[in-house]
Order: structure tokens, then C-alpha cells, then sequence
């Protein structure tokens, strides 16, 4: 534990950045999920939902990026591989 006055202010900065990008990260994890899902239950009857979610994915991806989450270069693969997956998706449909 600390003891100096500064790395204690320093600690619960931390504490409260990690719980934020731990937040944050997990809502990209449950848009990408929610993508997946979408591609599996309507690819064929309504190809409109399947690009409505992946655009509120690449939507909460964009915000991550910007808020320093996560890089933007990581940010750029990830919606790079979901527009593969989802183009390829409704290509098959």
C-alpha cells in the first residue's frame, strides 16, 4: 500500500479509469455478440437489422477509439473484420 500522499491520488485514478475501460470494453464485446447474432437469426428475411447493428457497433467502437480506450488502429481491424464478416454474410443470403 502506499504511504505518499501523491500515490495514493494515483491509485484511485487507477482504480477509476480501470472500472471505465472495463465498461467500455465489455459494451464493444456485447455490440460485436449482438452483430454475430443478428447475422446468425436474420440474414435471409431482413438484411436491413443486420447493418442497423453493425453500424451501432462500429458506432460504439468509433467512441472507444476516441475516448482512448482503445487505439484507433485497433479500432480500424475491429470494424474492419465485422464488415468482412456481415458483407460476407449477406453475400451467401
Amino acid at each position: 500500500m502506499a504511504n505518499i500522499k501523491s500515490q495514493e491520488k494515483r491509485n484511485r485514478q487507477n482504480e477509476k479509469k480501470r472500472v471505465k475501460n472495463s465498461k467500455v470494453k465489455n459494451s464493444i464485446r456485447t455490440a460485436v455478440k449482438k452483430v454475430q447474432k443478428t447475422i446468425d437469426a436474420s440474414k435471409k428475411e431482413n438484411p436491413a437489422a443486420v447493418t442497423q447493428s453493425l453500424n451501432l457497433c462500429i458506432k460504439t467502437i468509433d467512441k472507444a477509439a476516441s475516448g482512448g480506450t482503445i487505439h484507433k488502429r485497433t479500432a480500424a481491424r475491429k470494424k474492419s473484420r465485422l464488415a468482412k464478416r456481415v458483407n460476407a454474410a449477406l453475400k451467401q443470403a
